[in-house]
């Protein structure tokens, strides 16, 4: 909004400096220019668009990354460490640098790590279509890859927000993917605030049941997911896996 408003700006002043004599033919062009710019801000916040600084990325000019696990699972279906705080793991001086987070949607579970070393696991639930690769807003998919947290602040139905950077590149490069080959509509926007977040108050059943509640929005119970916020920051990776 700040740029639209700093364009605006500067036709006004180009159109000072102008001849009347052009001013009118030169409103138009400018006009147009100005509602272009608009438009195209206005459907990439909406999602249906994706940024300019995603184009080479989403359509893969050059070549595309494929995507690679970055932690190394704990293997089987247990919690790790579910009944000591982190404190008690790592020590009071923890380096919220050195925190990441891997989740398990098929095994309902999310592990915090230190220095790529699991540390913590806590019980998680997801929307209520939990298999399956986010591609469209509404499916109540919970999206797969690798994100970073863009924000984190206190929920007041929730408890806690912790705000997970989709859609990034990649997530645009498989909504755009899964237009062309029709698995969705071209009139389905990607989606947005995806977070890690509790529970109503006062239920807790909901994670130990495992029902699955969100609109795919990873959910923990409260007094986990305060504990989680303490630990990680805005740029702490977080990966998720099927």
């Amino acid at each position: 909004m700040l740029r639209l408003i700093y364009l605006n700006n500067v036709i006004i002043l180009a159109l000072n400096q102008v001849n009347l004599k052009y001013k009118n033919q030169i409103k138009i062009i400018l006009l147009l220019i100005f509602s272009t710019f608009a438009l195209y801000f206005l459907l990439t916040r909406l999602g249906f668009i994706f940024p300019l600084r995603d184009v080479a990325e989403v359509l893969c000019l050059g070549e595309c990354e494929s995507l690679q696990t970055i932690h190394s699972p704990i293997p089987g279906n247990q919690l790790l460490n579910y009944s000591q705080t982190v404190e008690e793991l790592i020590g009071e001086n923890i380096d919220i640098d050195k925190t990441s987070v891997l989740i398990e949607k098929s095994k309902h579970r999310i592990t915090l790590y230190y220095n790529q070393k699991p540390i913590k696991s806590y019980p998680v639930v997801f929307g209520s279509s939990p298999k399956g690769d986010k591609f469209r807003e509404g499916d109540r998919r919970t999206p797969e890859g690798v994100f970073r947290i863009k924000d984190l602040y206190p929920h007041p139905s929730w408890s806690k927000f912790i705000w997970l950077d989709y859609p990034n590149a990649e997530s645009w490069r498989k909504h755009f993917q899964a237009k062309t080959t029709g698995k969705i509509s071209w009139l389905d926007s990607v989606g947005s605030e995806v977070g890690i977040h509790g529970v109503p108050q006062g239920s807790d059943e909901i994670i130990d049941n495992q029902e699955n509640w969100t609109w795919g929005c990873p959910s923990l119970k409260n007094q986990d997911v305060d504990e989680l916020y303490k630990v990680v920051k805005i740029g702490t990776l977080v990966e998720i896996i099927p």
